[in-house]
């Protein structure tokens, strides 16, 4: 009798050794996958996210300033037609700016002349505004690149696809590309 409550003790033993290890072990593994997650999750609500440079990243529809435009002296005459006019597809010859236009992350603008001769577009120049170093590189490649894809092209209906890597910068210039065709269309 005492063998048989021996054995008895020994297996409750036994199966208390073998839920606790079991009890231990799920606590391990939760507490590795918090660990996990949370090292995962925290760079997510930093205010100085750095932009990718991949096909997944794109605009929000959002902005954190909005973009002015002014026509330079040397447009033809009238007043600053700005977001108010309509693209007619028929432009006035002259040299058309839009000034601080925002990318999707807001905090890279871009400031862009397009100069417009019977339609097409004749030169271009467009200035960076980013303290961000990976911005700047891009902005800077973006730069040099847009004069080769743009001059000699039609204003009308113009799009380009990401210049030089710079998909934010790119969709900047897309939307001040929109603005001068608005600036330059006859009415």
């Amino acid at each position: 009798m005492a063998s048989e409550k021996e054995s008895q003790r020994r297996n409750s033993t036994i199966k208390a050794r073998k839920s606790g290890s079991a009890g231990v072990k799920s606590a391990t593994v939760a507490a590795v996958g918090l660990i996990a997650a949370t090292t995962l999750l925290a760079g997510c609500g930093s205010k100085d996210a750095i932009p990718a440079d991949d096909a997944y990243q794109g605009n929000s529809g959002e902005s954190m300033a909005a973009p002015s435009s002014s026509e330079s002296a040397s447009g033809a005459g009238g007043a600053d037609n700005g977001a108010k006019a309509r693209d007619t597809g028929k432009y006035r010859d002259g040299t058309y700016s839009v000034d601080n236009q925002p990318d999707p992350s807001g905090k890279a603008p871009i400031d862009v002349t397009v100069k417009v001769a019977q339609g097409d577009i004749t030169g271009v120049t467009v200035v960076g505004h980013t303290s961000n170093d990976i911005s700047k590189k891009h902005q800077a490649a973006f730069i040099e690149a847009i004069p080769g894809v743009v001059v000699g092209k039609p204003l009308k209906g113009l799009k380009v696809d990401k210049v030089a890597g710079a998909s934010w910068t790119t969709q900047a210039f897309n939307d001040a590309l929109d603005n001068a065709r608005s600036q330059a269309s006859v009415q």
